[in-house]
């Protein structure tokens, strides 16, 4: 008999309740029950208010990437990431960094973007012109929206308005330039466009639709830069090959969408641990990157004057270090007390720093040994660990297959067994 996906009230259930309808549902043993239920440090009663139908959860590894030197300050940065050799490579990037000071990074503001989409105007044209005139009522009607916001100083500081061509007709676009301070500020600029929609749709006989912030923060921009020794990262024939694999990632964008992704190795690994929204933080990126109609690198690289490698990144970067998950899972808040982070500001730039030594280190690599060779190495032991290893064994059949060239499940299968007869 197939069973059933449609389930009456499944989010109005205790967890309990959950847990065992997907037991009996599923055919999960007792040990994979207990794996479900197995929240790491986050509550089960915690993670059951923060998403719906909560039945358990994952947990991924945390490690620390070390050697940060950041505006003049040591900083240790937790990375959450599933895939090896991201965090050894932000630390030893950061590290050559060190020789010329470190990182120095930036932020333009927490300034985000809500959009109210208007169609059907008699005049677009004309309805842009009103709404500008009536930019002092919009900012005032946004500004009622959140007392609190405004007494840290944030709040709607500036209204932009576009028509739009689209294959609906022309729509009129209401961009809200709103400051949110330390928060990331989705439903603090997704109210202030609710309250002005109506109002919109009197002054210009329109109809208003969508009324939404974007994630692609062009006014919230982190930026970092670091100038590596030529001597220190392999000499002039490694400069130059990092400059030729920049080049290729410039111009081409099959090459720039896995450039990009090693920059965001880095980058979500930290939002990730102080409970930021990851898919906003990447959809911004991506986008940005494609800003100038074409999609392209991220990060760029150029020689100084002496031949050192100098390296740098612009990104939005919209980060909170109040409200949602960065506040309710306990996990991201000792990451935010590790960093010792006193303001969204600095997170955004410590992140982009992260970013950028990330996006080095690969290339470093593809210039010189090749990405293979160090990555091989850590993921020789998941392989080793997937295959039933345990204790020395893993590291032992994690170097026997990379000294084969056979990092696949079956070879440690037989490695394990051979061993294993030995003891």
């Amino acid at each position: 008999m197939e069973k059933s996906s449609e389930v009456s009230g499944f989010y109005k259930k205790p967890v309990e309740e959950r847990l065992k309808f997907i037991k009996e549902h599923a055919g999960l043993t007792d040990e994979e029950m207990a794996t479900l239920r197995d929240t790491g440090g986050l509550p089960i009663g915690t993670a059951d208010r923060m998403i719906e139908n909560v039945i358990g959860g994952l947990t991924l590894p945390m490690g620390l990437a070390v050697n940060f030197r950041i505006n003049g300050k040591d900083v240790l940065v937790p990375m959450v990431i599933e895939e090896p050799s991201v965090v050894a490579a932000a630390s030893n990037a950061a590290k050559m960094a060190r020789a010329k000071g470190g990182f120095t990074a930036s932020f333009s503001g927490p300034v985000m973007i809500a959009q109210v989409q208007l169609v059907e105007a008699p005049n677009p044209e004309l309805a842009k012109k009103t709404i500008l005139e009536h930019k002092q009522d919009i900012l005032e009607i946004c500004n009622k929206q959140d007392p609190m916001l405004i007494q840290a100083g944030g709040g709607a500081k500036d209204v932009e308005v576009r028509v739009l061509d689209t294959i609906k007709g022309p729509m009129v676009i209401t961009h809200l330039l709103v400051d949110t301070r330390d928060a990331m500020g989705a439903n603090a600029v997704n109210t202030m466009a609710e309250a002005v929609a109506p109002l919109i749709e009197e002054w210009t006989g329109g109809r208003v639709y969508l009324r939404i912030l974007s994630n692609l923060a062009v006014h919230r921009l982190a930026r970092a830069m670091a100038v590596f020794e030529k001597e220190i990262i392999g000499g002039e024939a490694v400069v130059e090959g990092i400059l030729n694999a920049y080049a290729f990632a410039e111009a081409d964008p099959f090459r720039a969408t896995t450039h990009n992704k090693g920059i965001m190795n880095g980058i979500s690994s930290v939002v990730l641990a102080t409970g930021n929204d990851t898919r906003a933080i990447e959809a911004g990126a991506h986008s940005f990157a494609a800003l100038k109609g074409r999609y392209t690198s991220l990060s760029k690289y150029e020689k100084d004057a002496d031949g050192n490698l100098v390296a740098s990144i612009e990104v939005p970067m919209a980060v909170g270090i109040v409200g949602g998950a960065t506040k309710t899972h306990p996990a991201a808040r000792i990451a935010l007390k590790i960093m010792d982070i006193k303001s969204a500001a600095e997170l955004a730039q410590i992140i982009a720093c992260v970013g950028l030594a990330q996006n080095f280190a690969a290339l470093r690599a593809l210039a010189t040994e090749g990405i293979q060779r160090g990555h091989m190495g850590l993921h020789a032991r998941n392989v080793a660990v997937s295959a039933g290893a345990t204790g020395e064994l893993v590291d032992k059949i994690a170097e026997q297959m990379v000294k084969e060239k056979k990092v696949r499940a079956d070879r440690a299968k037989e490695l394990l067994e051979e061993y294993t007869k030995k003891k």
